[in-house]
């Protein structure tokens, strides 16, 4: 028995061949089995041809790996068996870096990714581990994983001006060598990156309620200052959308907004940074806002009071936003007018709430003598909360 080539690295392929040697005249025929605990097949059952068959196997672990070749013979020849064994090495690697932007600009991320690949004839994707050595203010050393494309990648925003040296070591694993590569990155003076954090103030708010939006702009180190500039505030959502902007004083804008109406679903606020010079980049800022329906205070009262029996009485029902809501509702108001005995003698009559907030019921229904019981019912809308009320009216 043969093995070609031996020693093999993982992922390679390699022949054994097994010929079967006649003890007196003739060439024997029929199949041998060739048997490799550990490889890909772990057997194969070719057939002799003058005297001689052959497999081909790979192996993705290191390792010895016995072979074994069984003739079972045929009618003319008594089998035979032979054994040989096959060394699979570990595979060797190349390990290539790059870094993302390069140059860059002081506080500004850098990716830096580390790329290792199996040398033919070795195949299959190397894991574990590389340490990166990052040279220069605001490197050092620094270990990640290898993904499931052999691709490791560490973020970088600390890096001072000037060239770093970067070396990117592969650590190896069971299965693969371990292996170097080098590059550079080059930081420049400026601009410096930026970071914008975005807050407001209340939250959530009501409909009406005014609603501070506030920018805090940060240089991310190694870079120092101040950021100078303006931030523009978009906040948008199912229930409109709200601009504005505000000029950074001390690294910090707002913008005061209470044109926001009232939805389930929150805002999303952005705030995006704009250098006024060259020193700092721009950057943006997220977040979100959820806006209440305001609460309302319904009043009624009728006129006149007391009436007089057999004459017709107007209604007046009055809803208002109730602070820290603003605003003037809309909607409806159901007007019900019921006697002494809680029944109902008038209504339920619904009427538009006009422009200042009132609606106001003319009520032509003849009322005998006694005392009555007012009530206004506001339905609510897009943005206020429903509400009511009730009052005493006499008639004599």
């Amino acid at each position: 028995m043969t093995v070609s080539p031996n020693p093999a690295v993982v992922g390679q392929s390699f022949t054994v061949t097994a010929t079967v040697i006649p003890l007196g005249v003739g060439t024997p025929t029929g199949n041998v089995n060739i048997s490799i605990p550990g490889a890909t097949p772990a057997s194969a059952n070719p057939a002799l041809v003058g005297g001689v068959a052959s497999a081909t196997f790979t192996s993705s672990t290191p390792g010895v790996l016995t072979v074994t070749a069984t003739y079972s013979g045929d009618a003319n020849f008594t089998g035979s068996t032979g054994s040989n064994a096959v060394v699979v090495l570990q595979g060797t690697t190349t390990t290539s870096v790059v870094s993302t932007p390069d140059p860059s600009a002081l506080g500004q991320n850098v990716a830096i990714t580390a790329t290792v690949t199996a040398v033919a004839p070795a195949t299959g994707t190397p894991t574990g581990t590389v340490t990166f050595v990052v040279s220069g203010s605001g490197g050092g050393t620094f270990n990640a994983p290898l993904n499931g494309s052999g691709q490791a990648t560490i973020n970088l925003s600390t890096l001072g001006v000037g060239t770093h040296a970067i070396t990117a070591i592969y650590n190896g694993d069971t299965k693969f060598l371990p292996s170097t590569g080098s590059d550079t990155q080059t930081v420049n003076p400026g601009p410096a990156a930026t970071t914008t954090t975005v807050s407001d103030v209340p939250d959530p708010s009501v409909f009406g309620q005014p609603v501070t939006f506030t920018a805090i702009v940060t240089t991310n180190p190694p870079a120092t200052g101040v950021p100078t500039g303006t931030v523009s505030f978009t906040i948008s959502g199912p229930g409109g959308t709200a601009t504005g902007s505000g000029t950074l004083v001390g690294g910090v804008a707002t913008f005061t907004t209470s044109a926001l109406n009232a939805n389930a679903t929150a805002y999303t606020v952005t705030a995006v940074y704009n250098p006024n010079t060259t020193n700092f980049l721009t950057s943006t800022g997220t977040g979100s806002h959820q806006v209440n329906k305001a609460s309302t205070l319904t009043t009624v009262t009728s006129s006149p009071d007391p009436s007089t029996a057999g004459n017709p009485v107007t209604y007046i029902a009055f809803v208002a936003a109730v602070p820290p809501g603003a605003g003037t509702p809309t909607g409806n108001v159901t007007f019900t007018v019921t006697d002494s005995g809680s029944n109902v003698v008038s209504g339920p009559t619904t009427v538009a709430l006009d422009s200042n907030g009132f609606a106001v019921f003319n009520d032509a229904t003849v009322l005998a003598a006694g005392t009555y019981t007012v009530s206004a019912t506001y339905g609510g809308s897009g943005n206020f909360n429903t509400s009511g009320a009730s009052d005493t009216h006499v008639v004599v």
